[in-house]
Order: structure tokens, then C-alpha cells, then sequence
């Protein structure tokens, strides 16, 4: 008695492992870098530092979805599944501590959203 349609699972699921993995990984990455950018505009920081940590964020990104899009749909799947699940983990550990918000902007309001500009 054979199974050979599950010969190739437990590589296959150890591949979705790494994916998700890797995607986590990247949208933690993804996602604190963009936190570090906005609060460098926001503050008035060197805007060709945040506009190439853009730019490296956006190349990083795009090159691990291509990689994963090569592999097929469903890697594709679970590497965007991580990135949002490591999106909700950042978000949440943000949430955590409020006073990091609202140090982060100049005085006035802690999200600096209708400040006059200087």
C-alpha cells in the first residue's frame, strides 16, 4: 500500500513553515521601519535617510514576495499571511505603550495630524 500523494507533505509543510516564518519575520521588520520612518518625517529628520529606507523597504519586500510567488500560490499565501500576522504582533506591542506615540511627534497632539507647519 502506497501514499505517494503525501510523499512530498511533511517537505511541503516544512516549506510553508519557513515562508510564514520568513514572512512574520519581514513584516516586523517591514512595519518597524515604516514606524521609524514616519516618526523621522515627522520630526524633521534627514529626508534622503527616510526616503532611502524607503526605498530599501520597499526592494526588500517586493524581492520576498517574488521569491515566494516562484515557489506558487499557496507560499505566496502563507508568506502574506506572515507579514500581516508580524504587522498585528508590532501593532499590538505598540498599542502596549502609548507614551512611545506620543513622545514621538512634536508637542501639541500625540499624533501630530493637524499641526501648523513651522
Amino acid at each position: 500500500m502506497s501514499f505517494a500523494p503525501f510523499d512530498g507533505l511533511p517537505a511541503m509543510l516544512l516549506g510553508l513553515g519557513i515562508d510564514l516564518a520568513a514572512g512574520i519575520i519581514l513584516g516586523v521588520l517591514y512595519f518597524h521601519t515604516l514606524w521609524w520612518n514616519t516618526r523621522r518625517f515627522a520630526l524633521g529628520g534627514r529626508a534622503i535617510t527616510a526616503i532611502a529606507a524607503m526605498i530599501g523597504r520597499f526592494m526588500v519586500l517586493g524581492g520576498l514576495l517574488i521569491l515566494a510567488s516562484l515557489q506558487g500560490a499557496l507560499p505566496l499565501l502563507v508568506t502574506a499571511v506572515g507579514i500581516l500576522i508580524g504587522r498585528a504582533a508590532l501593532m499590538r506591542q505598540v498599542g502596549a505603550f502609548p507614551e512611545k506615540v506620543a513622545t514621538s511627534f512634536p508637542p501639541g497632539n500625540a499624533t501630530g495630524i493637524g499641526e501648523p507647519a513651522p
